[in-house]
């Protein structure tokens, strides 16, 4: 029989609302204007970087909020320094670290997760199952080196499989940022959800996609570039970057490529997405397998709901074999503008052949007047 603690007003609340209705989180926290030049030297284009920092603005606010580490750093990381007594480190042991969130949370705190992407959906996937997503703990997991991110660490340390892991599993939400900015603000999303959330971040720096407050709903996409010809449907760090700058490389050639950022995985923004496939094609953008992750997720709503040509970009049904600087991984795997923009180009020939197709159909209906 499983028993649930008690909820508890939460100071994490009442600050994400003040965000909510215009009043950027670290403003309310006494911080510089969110993704203002100042806000961007304090907390830097690093989603690891904002997302830390997102967690000290909430402990300063929340007593209840622990950072717990899997040794990725102890005297580097800035929450250590200010709040020791609620930073714990407990080293290579992501099922330990898991396990020791769950019994927090369960006394009612609310504790962060970091640790490699890749070992917290690998090592840890049994008790991130059992523990966390079955019984709701309230539990932040946040996964770090996300992607293709992880650069020379090569396949050991690449997570290219995680959000079809943690997709599957009932109960948990997804999130898979775009940039710093938008981590920051999916950190404070993620501590005022009560249940399992699983925060996908990138490690390096990468281009900053929201240059000041916003909305941010979890289960709710953002439309970046309109467009009625394409949809270019992205998550995560660098792939809505590249895919705004895919739309601007269509609209020289007169197409428009709707672009939406899919911050949130799951749930997925229904409306949102099915909206995007009146346009009649539909690229998915990812930093992932083309297995399981955003694309899956797009495919399993287009195929049952409103079929349209579907093209998913990610990283094919392989391990990241080569590896490199981030920069370079990313046209390797062809997940840059110009590889988007050529998908999108296919997607419309897909289209037209549709069309075409149910052209040829309709005549024989024309002329027969009868179905086969």
């Amino acid at each position: 029989m499983t028993v649930m603690e008690p909820s508890q007003p939460s100071r994490v609340e009442e600050m994400t609302a003040a965000t909510a209705a215009g009043a950027p989180a670290a403003a309310v926290a006494g911080g510089p204007a969110i993704g203002s030049p100042e806000w961007v030297a304090t907390y830097t284009l690093s989603s690891r970087t904002a997302c830390r920092m997102a967690q000290l603005d909430l402990a300063r606010v929340e007593e209840r909020l622990f950072s717990l580490e899997g040794d990725l750093g102890q005297y580097s990381v800035p929450f250590h320094s200010e709040i020791p007594d609620r930073f714990l480190q407990l080293g290579i042991a992501e099922a330990d670290l898991v396990g020791t969130a769950v019994g927090l949370a369960r006394r009612g705190k609310i504790p962060f997760v970091n640790s490699f992407a890749a070992f917290l959906s690998f090592r840890a996937c049994e008790q991130v199952r059992l523990d966390v997503a079955y019984h709701r703990a309230n539990v932040k997991l946040v996964g770090y080196y996300a992607g293709l991110s992880g650069g020379a660490a090569a396949c050991t340390h690449s997570a290219l499989e995680d959000l079809a892991i943690m997709r599957a599993l009932p109960n948990m939400v997804v999130l898979s940022p775009a940039d710093a900015v938008e981590t920051y603000k999916a950190t404070w999303a993620a501590a005022a959800h009560d249940g399992p959330v699983y925060l996908r971040v990138g490690r390096a720096e990468t281009p900053q996609v929201y240059f000041g407050d916003y909305d941010f709903e979890i289960g709710r996409a953002v439309e970046l570039v309109p467009g009625d010809d394409v949809a270019l449907l992205a998550t995560g760090n660098q792939m809505v970057a590249e895919a705004v700058a895919a739309a601007a490389r269509l609209g020289k050639a007169g197409i428009g490529a709707r672009v939406l950022d899919l911050h949130t995985v799951k749930p997925l923004d229904r409306e949102a997405v099915l909206a995007a496939a009146a346009t009649g094609a539909v690229v998915t953008i990812e930093d992932h397998s083309v297995l399981g992750g955003l694309g899956g997720a797009v495919a399993e709503l287009l195929a049952q709901e409103r079929p349209v040509p579907l093209i998913r970009l990610g990283v094919n049904d392989q391990f990241c074999e080569i590896v490199g600087p981030y920069e370079e991984m990313v046209p390797y795997y062809g997940l840059d503008a110009p590889a988007i923009a050529a998908a999108a180009l296919r997607a419309l020939e897909l289209a037209a052949r549709r069309g075409r197709d149910r052209g040829r159909a309709g005549s024989w209906f024309d002329a027969e007047g009868s179905e086969p």
